[in-house]
Formats: structure tokens, C-alpha cells, sequence
């Protein structure tokens, strides 16, 4: 993973559950639009509004493609209306950020026994 883009929601706490069918159904559409997804992330303790979504890709230039893909997806395009006709997203910020290395999916050192 070279650049990952990371997507600030701002949802409506209400509306959950409409937010996490929508996250689901990103997860057959974005890999197969060619991003990796990483994840999306809903709110379980402290702030209730707020959840997250995380995809990868090898270049910004693979972004760009991702996302004319994403423009005629059929699903994509019904899951970006039906996220807009129940109105389940208050706001949307993406950042591109990148790992530093030797900090990203680092196992727990083991113990020594010496």
C-alpha cells in the first residue's frame, strides 16, 4: 500500500445501522473497482457521530481510475443514492495519507526468556 485514502464521516447517529448497510455494501464494490479496503470503522464508545473508511492504493493515479470505475459501477451509484436519499451522511472529509515505515501491522514483540 503506497497511499491511503482516509474518509472522515460525519453521520447521523440515528441512522446507524443505514450507515453500516452502506459500508457493507462498499465491501464487494471497492475491491472490485480495483482499491484494496481496509476497512470502515462505525462509532462504539465516545463520540457517536463520527466513522471512517480507509482505502488503499499503489499511486493517486490508481485513485483516479478507482474512482471513474466507481462513476459507472451500477452498485456504486445505488449505493451512493441511497446514502443520499435517507440523507445518512452529514459530511465527508478525505485525506491521502501514507504508512511510516515500521509502524503499520507491526506484531507484538514476544517476551524474551533470557
Amino acid at each position: 500500500m503506497t497511499v491511503t485514502c482516509f474518509i472522515r464521516y460525519e453521520i447521523d447517529p440515528f441512522q446507524r445501522d443505514g450507515f453500516k448497510e452502506y459500508a457493507e455494501n462498499w465491501g464487494r464494490i471497492i475491491p472490485r473497482c480495483g482499491g484494496h479496503l481496509v476497512g470502515y470503522f462505525l462509532p462504539h464508545e465516545g463520540t457517536n457521530d463520527v466513522a471512517w473508511g480507509l482505502i488503499a492504493f499503489d499511486s493517486l493515479a490508481s485513485y483516479e481510475a478507482y474512482r471513474n470505475r466507481l462513476r459507472t459501477d451500477p452498485d456504486a451509484r445505488k449505493n451512493f443514492a441511497m446514502a443520499q436519499a435517507q440523507r445518512l451522511i452529514v459530511r465527508e472529509e478525505r485525506n491521502f495519507v501514507e504508512v511510516v515505515d515500521g509502524t503499520f501491522d507491526v506484531a507484538a514483540a514476544l517476551a524474551d526468556n533470557a
